[in-house]
């Protein structure tokens, strides 16, 4: 009797475990913001107002480069402030890398010419506004952008995902994450 018992509880534990990790790995991942895009698919589209010279840009318009779109909450708070100066700080190499910087929140463009005049930015800030492109990423929560960045090779495919980030070492996290990507294409 005993031995029934057992089996049929190993039975149990078997399929339970199995559909515990097949779950784990089919599930879609979630942020705080909502669904977050699959990696090593396309990357969610966009268009949007930007604060440098060009009305628009577009994600498409950039093929044939990396891009890092880093989505943050609002121009001039502390956190915000610090994230862009490190990547400001690291423009160069991200350049030497054919990378793009885009920084992507609900700022108006008005704000983040402000924004980059004052703290001496040289890339593109984008306003999205409305979050269409911040819920298409899984980075909008009520009317702000949360603190996401996405790493989106030359062909548009989306490489990698940062969703636990901290502003004064993220940028250097970013670029390890690049090198490595770009060595393995």
């Amino acid at each position: 009797m005993t031995s029934y018992r057992n089996t049929l509880s190993l039975i149990w534990i078997s399929i339970v475990s199995f559909l515990c990790f097949s779950l784990l790995f089919t599930a879609p991942v979630y942020a705080i913001g909502g669904k977050l895009p699959d990696l090593n698919q396309p990357a969610p589209a966009f268009s949007l107002p930007t604060s440098t010279g060009s009305k628009t840009i577009a994600l498409a318009d950039l093929r044939g480069k990396w891009v890092v779109a880093y989505f943050y909450p609002k121009d001039f708070t502390s956190g915000c402030t610090l994230e862009a100066k490190r990547f400001q700080q690291d423009l160069d190499q991200y350049e030497a890398l054919n990378t793009q910087i885009l920084g992507i929140s609900a700022d108006s463009v008005d704000s983040h010419a402000e924004f980059c005049e004052s703290e001496g930015l040289k890339f593109p800030l984008l306003a999205d506004d409305d979050g269409t492109a911040s819920r298409a990423y899984g980075s909008w929560i009520g009317f702000l952008s949360m603190r996401h960045t996405f790493i989106i090779d030359p062909d548009g495919i989306l490489r990698e995902r940062f969703v636990k980030v901290s502003p004064s070492i993220h940028s250097q996290q970013v670029l390890t994450k690049l090198r490595e990507l770009q060595q393995s294409t």
